[in-house]
């Protein structure tokens, strides 16, 4: 068997493939051998760690156009041959950022999927090896790319599907008996448009941390940006520390066990005051060598504002600001790694911000349209109230994925699992039947910090596509004060994990957490 599909690993083996609406420009393919990999979990998401050795597959690559859009998009799909084999099963990845795929993330999650025996499958939407928006938001200053916008946005994505699963079906002579698709961040985004958009693409659909009100979370996360710039004081990250720290200490015990997260963050907003740390040293100040930094009024107010979210000029509350217990001053450390929300850079001796390029696409690219005269660091206060007002107005009925109803998913048979950032009670009466979400306390934005990522959901999401298997509690460690790792329980939203006092001694045992409803929460 081997032997006859490294065999049809040729373009030719493809040739039927169309595409409504669509033009097929090329079909380029490679047969991959001793192909190895290592890929960590916290590139898989949901998935664990996995190494492969010796692997063979055949890669796929399509590039197609719409016809009259003047774009030229590709899907690249990998086919395993052997070591593995093809499990019968497709796994389509997402992207990051203003990436829709085909980037350095989305090459490792594929990876992992196919030392799993997956068919596997990316897209670009047409947008190259662009890293963010800069090359492909505008067709000239003041106009707007809207081909490569809604290619990037929705379009390109049931694109995949359709041209993913062709490819398969030519190549094994079967189509997948299920497919799946696996992302966070804006991969996360692209599956909860998928669910609400195109509800027969994927059979389930693993969304992390997905950006679902990508206008109002672009700006909210320059908010603490914007707090500095009006106060035209960007303060030490270390005071910022210091109070995140001392809201860690204050809050930690709130859940009835002292592990260094915290797990109640309303609780926390509620009973800590960063306001009485003004004045309070902070030793060992990375940031400013050789001076003795106190905790500044400055300091305490970004924090504050940081973690209440944005406020009006007219004082009005908009949106969610990140909770107590959040890294919010990290500089970043590489591509996976990007700014905190309220980072600074003070290695020339003077602080400034440091911006994450979502927000700062966002803003420039699409809002003001690459308008030369727009000044991102003189941006007044109700300047920005009209960029989180107009941002929602122009777009969001194309880039949000908040569409309650998911009625059409769930009719198809579909099931959907999230973590990280999502309150349900606005969706449907039965969504517990086909959609769970877990909120991870101590995770970052798709991993990193303190508490590791739900690596079994994925497998608990095929076991319910494929069996009916319901899941409820998914295991988790996260590292505790001492630097130990401890197993811990995620619940489906809107229960919460919660140590058993009575009878178990261990918090690091995960036996000895279960499933609570939260009060008030339905």
């Amino acid at each position: 068997m081997a032997a006859f599909l490294s065999a049809a690993c040729v373009p030719s083996a493809f040739g039927g493939l169309s595409l409504f609406g669509a033009e097929i420009l090329t079909i380029d393919t490679a047969l991959v051998s001793n192909f190895s990999a290592y890929v960590p979990a916290q590139l898989r998401f949901t998935q664990p760690t996995i190494q492969f050795q010796s692997a063979t597959f055949c890669n796929v690559t399509v590039s197609y156009t719409h016809p009259g859009q003047d774009d030229n998009i590709i899907v690249e799909t990998w086919l395993p041959v052997e070591n593995p084999i093809w499990n019968d099963r497709l796994l389509a990845v997402g992207g990051s950022g203003w990436t829709a795929g085909r980037g350095a993330l989305s090459y490792e999650t594929m990876k992992g999927a196919l030392g799993d025996g997956y068919a596997t499958t990316t897209t670009d939407a047409g947008l190259g090896s662009a890293q963010d928006s800069t090359e492909w938001a505008l067709t000239s200053p003041g106009n707007v790319n809207w081909n490569n916008f809604n290619n990037f946005l929705y379009v390109s994505l049931n694109d995949q599907a359709i041209i993913s699963k062709a490819l398969v079906n030519s190549f094994y002579g079967k189509g997948p008996d299920f497919s799946y698709w696996n992302g966070c961040s804006q991969g996360g985004r692209q599956g909860m448009m998928l669910a609400q958009r195109y509800p027969t693409a994927y059979d389930g659909i693993s969304a992390g941390s997905p950006v679902i009100y990508l206008t109002r979370t672009a700006p909210s996360i320059y908010w603490p940006q914007e707090v500095m710039n009006m106060l035209d004081i960007h303060p030490y990250g270390c005071e910022m520390d210091a109070i995140s720290a001392a809201a860690t200490a204050a809050c930690d015990g709130l859940d009835g066990v002292v592990d260094g997260i915290v797990s109640d963050p309303d609780a926390c907003l509620a009973s800590f005051n960063p306001f009485k740390l003004i004045g309070t040293p902070v030793p060992n100040c990375r940031q400013a060598a050789n001076r003795t930094v106190q905790i500044g009024t400055a300091a305490a107010v970004v924090v504050n504002a940081t973690w209440h979210g944005i406020v009006t000029a007219k004082g009005a509350s908009t949106w969610y600001g990140v909770p107590p217990g959040a890294d919010i001053s990290n500089e970043g450390d590489g591509a996976f790694v990007l700014p905190g929300v309220a980072a600074t850079d003070c290695s020339s001796g003077t602080c400034v911000g440091k911006l994450n390029y979502l927000p700062l696409n966002w803003m420039t690219h699409f809002v003001h349209r690459g308008d030369p005269n727009f000044n991102l660091a003189k941006m007044t206060y109700e300047g920005f109230d009209d960029v989180v007002h107009f941002g929602r107005q122009i777009y969001g009925s194309a880039l949000d994925t908040d569409d309650p109803d998911l009625s059409r998913f769930r009719d198809a048979g579909g099931k959907m699992v999230t973590f990280h950032g999502l309150v349900m009670s606005a969706l449907l009466p039965d969504v517990h039947n086909f959609y769970r979400h877990y909120e991870l306390p101590g995770l970052g934005h798709c991993f990193g910090r303190v508490s590791g990522q739900p690596s079994s959901l994925f497998d608990q999401l095929r076991a319910w596509v494929e069996n009916g298997t319901t899941p409820e509690k998914t295991p988790v460690d996260v590292t505790v004060l001492d630097g130990s790792l401890a197993h811990r329980i995620a619940c489906p939203y809107p229960q919460t994990a919660k140590f058993n006092k009575k009878g178990c001694r261990d918090p690091a045992d995960a036996d000895c957490w279960s499933c609570t409803a939260a009060c008030g929460k339905s």
